[in-house]
């Protein structure tokens, strides 16, 4: 498998409708660019084992509680599942067969373990994209029960999910509804990708920045910052035609922006350049 093949898979995965979109193989197809060897088939397997033996330890009633506790002793007591507390900016908290692999994991990703092993025992669950910390919870009408995934499957309430949000920006934040809000597959997919996108860039691996922002725009192709940033390491990396047109295009679609001054002067080279 090499990396062109690993980005089709990717690029087919998500044409789908975002509810038939298959999150486990979209975010392996993400890993499979950086660990080309990687079969996705063996992780989805071992998600169908994991699925079979919690099965064996849920309670005959399955109230929605119950079936989360069982879940978390499962995940967290049994397999190991952990928060990378200690180096959260690994790359390899991103990638969905590393955090397998090793048991590590961010919010997102953990929370994806979740996801794909409640919906194989049919407890369906969804994102939450609370800012600062990924959060989930069961898919049920009006349920105002979350799980924190990267917390060893910490379940909280609105008033709990308020502290949390205090404790990541270090000061008081109103909670807005908002905040809590289910995330579509799309939108899951592109902050895992938005991940490696911010550390790469502190890493000053523009090629890998580059790749992961290529695959933002796969999912949201007009996203008009994604096209500044593509454009911005298009530049530094020397190919200055697509960097041309994506800046000219951010300009299109965000005329009025903070940076469309410093935007207009890197184009103005690039066109004496050409």
């Amino acid at each position: 498998m090499n990396f062109s093949s690993a980005r089709q898979y990717f690029e087919q995965e998500i044409q789908q409708p975002d509810e038939h979109i298959d999150l486990a193989k979209a975010a392996l197809y993400i890993a499979q660019e950086e660990y080309p060897n990687i079969n996705p088939e063996e992780y989805l397997n071992a998600f169908d084992t994991m699925a079979m033996e919690l099965e064996e330890r849920l309670p005959s009633q399955r109230y929605p509680l119950r079936v989360i506790q069982s879940i978390n002793q499962y995940l967290y007591d049994d397999l190991g599942f952990a928060g990378n507390q200690k180096d959260y900016y690994d790359p390899r908290n991103s990638f969905l067969n590393d955090v397998i692999d090793r048991r590590l994991g961010i919010p997102i990703t953990l929370a994806l373990v979740y996801l794909e092993v409640a919906r194989r025992v049919d407890f369906p669950m969804v994102g939450v994209g609370m800012p600062g910390h990924f959060l989930i919870r069961p898919d049920i009408p009006d349920t105002e029960i979350f799980i924190d995934a990267f917390n060893r499957g910490e379940i909280m309430f609105p008033q709990d999910c308020q502290e949390r949000l205090n404790q990541v920006y270090q000061q008081p934040v109103q909670l807005q509804p908002e905040f809590l809000a289910t995330v579509s597959k799309k939108q899951l997919l592109a902050r895992i990708l938005t991940n490696l996108k911010y550390i790469y860039l502190n890493q000053q691996d523009l090629k890998k920045a580059l790749a992961a922002v290529e695959r933002i725009l796969l999912l949201f192709p007009g996203a008009a910052l994604e096209l500044r940033d593509r454009g911005l390491l298009c530049y530094e990396l020397g190919l200055f035609a697509q960097a041309a047109n994506d800046l000219e295009t951010y300009l299109i679609k965000a005329p009025q922006a903070q940076d469309a001054v410093t935007i207009r002067q890197i184009l103005g080279l690039l066109k004496r350049m050409s």
